[in-house]
């Protein structure tokens, strides 16, 4: 299993690194044990963590109401838990 994720009651926690004011929104591949994410957004006001939630969202395919940030607000390392989703298949999405 990915050490970036892990299985959770009714849902999944995925450890993400933040590279915020990036030249687009995209998956970076892996930093350390983390999933690496380049985000638009400046790390100002929560925009970065909004921005972080929903292109999680999008990028798993689920409501952005499903994916709550659950520690790292005001750090690049971050810890995401998404409702409704096994581990195995946010590896199938994220890993491709």
């Amino acid at each position: 299993m990915s050490s970036y994720l892990q299985g959770a009651e009714d849902g999944v926690m995925i450890k993400v690194y933040v590279q915020p004011r990036a030249s687009k929104n995209e998956l970076a591949g892996l930093q350390g044990d983390e999933l690496k994410l380049r985000l638009t957004s400046p790390p100002v006001e929560g925009a970065a963590n909004k921005l972080c939630r929903e292109f999680l969202a999008k990028l798993l395919g689920v409501a952005k109401g499903r994916v709550a940030l659950v520690a790292g607000d005001k750090s690049r390392h971050k810890r995401i838990f998404v409702q409704g989703l096994t581990a195995e298949q946010a590896r199938r999405t994220l890993e491709g």
